[in-house]
Formats: C-alpha cells, sequence, structure tokens
C-alpha cells in the first residue's frame, strides 16, 4: 500500500479545522477520499472545499472505496460506526471520547481484535510537547514512583454554545465526557496506565441552568440545559496511587485553567508549564523546561501516527484500549454523582 485512502465520517467543525488539513498536509501518504455526513449539503461542501472525490449518503459506503475512516459524528454514534468500519475491514481513527458507555467501548475493542484492523482514539493532547517531556521524564525516572496526581481542566464561561454539545442523549454528558477526557486520558498515559479500583464524583450544572448567564462561547438554553457544567472526583488506583481530577465548562474562577500535576516519592512535576521538583545536594530544585517552538500541531502529530500506523511504519500512540479506560472513568464518576456512593471497579 504506496498511500493511504482516508474516509471523513462527520464533516462538522473537528473534522474541518483539525481532521482534514491535518491529512491534506501528507498528501505523499494519504489521499482524501471520500466524505460523509447526515447533512448531505454540507458534505458536498466541505468535499468541494478540500477537492474530496466521493460523497456518500450513508456511511456504509464509503467502507468499499477507503483503507480508513475518522470518524467525528455525535459520540452517541462512536460505537456503531466504528464497529461496522472494523467489521468491513477498516482502520478507524475516531474521536474522542471513545464512546458513551464501557460497553460500546469493548465492542469496539472486540470489533477491532476480531478483524485484525487498527483503532485509535483522538486524544491529540498526548501529542503535546510538554506531555512528550513529561512522559520521557517519568520513564527516565525523575519522580521516582508517582504517589498523587491532581488535574484541573478548567474554563471561566465557556459552555461550548454550537452543535449538540449540551444535547445529553447525543453526546452523554457535558463538561468531562468533552473537555475533562482530555486530561484524565493524558494522566493516565503518564502514569502508565494504573488500574483504578475506586471512584467519587460529583457532578454540578447550577450555573448553566441559572436564566442569563454570562457566556463567552454562544448562547445556550438553560430551560433544557441537562449536562454537566462542571465536575469534581477522586480516584483510587490498584498499587495506591491516587487523583484528584476536576474539570469545568462554567466555573467562577478568576480565569481559565489547564494543570497537571504529579507527586511522586524522588520528585514531584508539573506538565503546563513543565516543572520538575526535586531534592539535590540537600537543597530543593526547581527546573523548568524551555521547550523549543514546536512546528507541527498536535493534531497533524496524531494524524501521522495514525497513517503511519496503518502503513505498517509505526505503532499507535493512542491504544484502544487505554481509551477504554477513561470512558471506564467517566461512567464511574456520572454513577457515583447519581448514586451518591463510590463506586468500586473491581
Amino acid at each position: 500500500m504506496n498511500k493511504l485512502k482516508m474516509g471523513i465520517i462527520g464533516v462538522g467543525g473537528i473534522a474541518q479545522q483539525r481532521h482534514i488539513p491535518a491529512f491534506a498536509g501528507m498528501k505523499e501518504k494519504v489521499e482524501l477520499t471520500a466524505v460523509q455526513d447526515v447533512n448531505n449539503e454540507r458534505a458536498k461542501s466541505v468535499a468541494e472545499m478540500f477537492d474530496i472525490p466521493h460523497v456518500f449518503e450513508h456511511y456504509q459506503q464509503l467502507f468499499e472505496v477507503v483503507d480508513a475512516v475518522t470518524i467525528c459524528t455525535p459520540n452517541k454514534f462512536h460505537s456503531e460506526i466504528t464497529v461496522a468500519a472494523l467489521n468491513a475491514g477498516v482502520h478507524v481513527l475516531c474521536e474522542k471520547p471513545m464512546a458513551i458507555t464501557t460497553k460500546e467501548c469493548e465492542a469496539m475493542v472486540e470489533a477491532a481484535r476480531q478483524n485484525d484492523r487498527l483503532l485509535s482514539i483522538a486524544y491529540h493532547y498526548r501529542y503535546m510537547p510538554e506531555a512528550k517531556l513529561a512522559k520521557e521524564a517519568i520513564f527516565n525516572g525523575e519522580i521516582g514512583d508517582p504517589l498523587v496526581t491532581r488535574v484541573q481542566a478548567m474554563r471561566r464561561r465557556k459552555v461550548p454554545g454550537w452543535g449538540v454539545f449540551t444535547n445529553k442523549d447525543l453526546q452523554g454528558g457535558g463538561s468531562l465526557i468533552d473537555f475533562g477526557c482530555h486530561l484524565l486520558d493524558l494522566a493516565l498515559w503518564l502514569l502508565d496506565d494504573p488500574k483504578p479500583v475506586e471512584v467519587i464524583g460529583k457532578t454540578y450544572n447550577r450555573l448553566s441552568k441559572t436564566p442569563g448567564q454570562v457566556n463567552d462561547w454562544g448562547a445556550f438554553d438553560h430551560k433544557t440545559f441537562n449536562v454537566d457544567d462542571h465536575v469534581s472526583s477522586y480516584i483510587m488506583f490498584e498499587d495506591g496511587m491516587s487523583m484528584q481530577f476536576e474539570c469545568s465548562w462554567a466555573a467562577n474562577i478568576k480565569e481559565d485553567q489547564t494543570s497537571l500535576s504529579i507527586s511522586g516519592a524522588d520528585g514531584g512535576m508539573d506538565v503546563y508549564p513543565f516543572e520538575l521538583y526535586q531534592t539535590k545536594y540537600g537543597t530543593v530544585w526547581n527546573t523548568q523546561a524551555k521547550l523549543p517552538e514546536e512546528s507541527l500541531s498536535p493534531g497533524f502529530l496524531q494524524a501521522d501516527n495514525f497513517v503511519d500506523s496503518c502503513l505498517g511504519n509505526s505503532e499507535l500512540i493512542v491504544k484502544p484500549e487505554q481509551a477504554l479506560r477513561v470512558t471506564q472513568l467517566i461512567e464511574a464518576i456520572y454513577e457515583s454523582s447519581e448514586t451518591g456512593t463510590s463506586i468500586k471497579l473491581v
């Protein structure tokens, strides 16, 4: 296979702004071959914009002319379309989250295994320069055994007022399943995929259900708002590690905050910006990295890894079993909030 024939299912904002431009930038090994969307006129417009030859009304038709697909639909349809593609012998890059439920994710993993096809999930935060440096530092023992991780994925007044982000039936949730999932995935990856054993969580949406709220990212109907806009949780792992995790679309805080810090037995680190905290020569040391400017975007690096893996020249950085673990935790956090109890995962 000289070039990978790529199809796009769902051609909304994330496809037009990230995935299609990334694949278009690697013409030596990718052919953007076909698109499909429930809005056929939009699909035709995007195909013309990016010079993509085939437009189909039904996603099953697309499988006949491609080697791989990128799925950018609402979360509700991730598992259904992924399984169909894998069963048709097509590799899959699916937008995050993997699916709404763990059961759906398990079906996706099994379909990939049975059909010997590749499946990856678009958790592009792993490709950020700070994340790659943090992964290398932990691997090389800079902080020793990780003990406590703290994660915050916080936005002040930025509920997405477009698309279907606040539609629980289509998305499965709000700030956690949309935004927090990225930082949750990154933390688990840095910690080398530890096994969670117990989760306690609490979700909120009082701000977004209150009339007259200021929102920087467009208008939404507070009367019908039924997803989470703020989530807090505590996660415990089999090896004794713990994680404090919080995310929000609409917190009353000074400014947006994306942070991930890990305290280990021999040192600690912050990822944004990347810093190490250690003791040496009888004193405390703080080391800040000066990262080179990354010439390639995380979205491009993600696409490049997927394409190279499909062509047999690389190994997937985001594996489906890892993405399943993220969904398992998201599902447990929601269940804990609904039941008012901690959720045991063993």
